[in-house]
């Protein structure tokens, strides 16, 4: 199972962008250097991270690869049904039209994807390309279906679909294609003018040794799948050779600053593999459902899985997550109340 390691790597990797750029969202690059520095440790609570929506729909996204590997439409179907779920407990940072898709999920809606632009299909698609990184008919097929789960924008749609095929060139190289082979290979998927255009200028600016700054003023930073996946591109490219430091890079730029680096973070772990993400960090993410021991056995499910052997599907405890999530809604609601002020 050579590519195990960049399977866990992949939801790992997704996580901890999530769990070191949660504090900073919504925040200008100016406020995040003034109330944190530079991010290269978690601030929610204390030196504890957790992660969001980005990590959550990852895993259930892989959850429901594990059940269905071979059919996109049960596939989906799946994910529907524990996206229903997923919702009713209560989740914290989820975008609204993820919202307004488990809303019309519960109303019976055969179709549930809104037209939205936003960043929900794209910043939990790195882990299709990872698991289908040899299969392209299935990577685009699988990927378009659980997409437009939730969001039926054509932009959102190829956004994920990009996202899907970098990581799975990422781990077809298994660290050995350089990043800038991997993107290129990427690119071909994005149709769209307007995505591929902001994708490429980011791609100039990285390889003219831009700064961060300069990159997210020409790219920017907001929910907008568009500018996401350009500054993210940009870390990707100019910084990735460094886990660590690309992601703080990236979430100094501020804007959706955990989509942003729970992306670049999915595709720098499918990249380098599990094994060179920091593991202090890592280990400092609370380990409850969607935690580090969740997202390992998913990964190590989604690996026997692609060799054709028989695994137990992990998930995770519902009762857990509800209390977890009302546990932390008064520290997510200070932190919101807390970006107000004007210091």
């Amino acid at each position: 199972m050579a590519a195990l390691d960049h399977l866990e790597g992949t939801l790992l990797g997704t996580a901890l962008g999530d769990a070191l750029g949660l504090a900073a969202e919504g925040m200008s690059s100016k406020r995040i250097a003034r109330r944190f520095g530079r991010v290269e440790r978690f601030h929610l609570i204390g030196r504890l991270g957790f992660v969001s929506d980005d990590t959550e729909l990852a895993a259930l996204v892989a959850q429901s690869l594990a059940h269905h590997p071979l059919d996109a439409d049960r596939c989906a179907l799946a994910f529907r049904r524990s996206l229903l779920g997923w919702c009713c407990r209560l989740p914290w940072g989820v975008g609204r039209a993820t919202l307004r898709a488990g809303i019309r999920i519960s109303l019976g809606r055969s179709r549930s994807g809104v037209m939205s632009a936003g960043n929900g299909a794209a910043m939990r698609a790195a882990i299709i390309g990872a698991y289908f990184h040899d299969r392209t008919e299935p990577r685009l097929r699988f990927g378009r279906a659980l997409a437009e789960v939730t969001h039926r924008d054509p932009r959102a749609v190829e956004g994920a679909l990009y996202v899907a095929e970098l990581a799975a060139a990422c781990v077809r190289g298994l660290g050995a294609t350089t990043r800038e082979a991997c993107q290129e290979e990427a690119r071909r998927v994005v149709k769209i003018d307007e995505l591929g255009e902001a994708i490429d200028r980011a791609k100039d600016l990285a390889f003219a040794g831009a700064d961060t700054s300069a990159a997210a003023l020409a790219c920017n930073t907001s929910g907008f799948v568009v500018h996401t996946l350009a500054i993210a591109t940009f870390g990707f490219l100019r910084f990735g050779q460094d886990p660590l430091f690309a992601l703080t890079e990236v979430i100094s730029a501020g804007g959706d600053t955990d989509s942003i680096a729970a992306i670049l973070g999915g595709w720098l772990g499918a990249y380098h593999g599990s094994a060179a993400l920091p593991a202090d960090l890592i280990g400092r993410i609370h380990d409850g459902p969607f935690g580090p021991t969740h997202l390992r056995a998913l990964g190590h499910a989604l690996a026997r899985i692609q060799e054709g052997e028989s695994a137990p599907v992990p998930h995770y405890s519902t009762s857990a997550a509800l209390a977890r999530n009302i546990a932390l809604y008064p520290v997510i609601l200070g932190h919101g109340f807390r970006r107000l002020l004007p210091f």
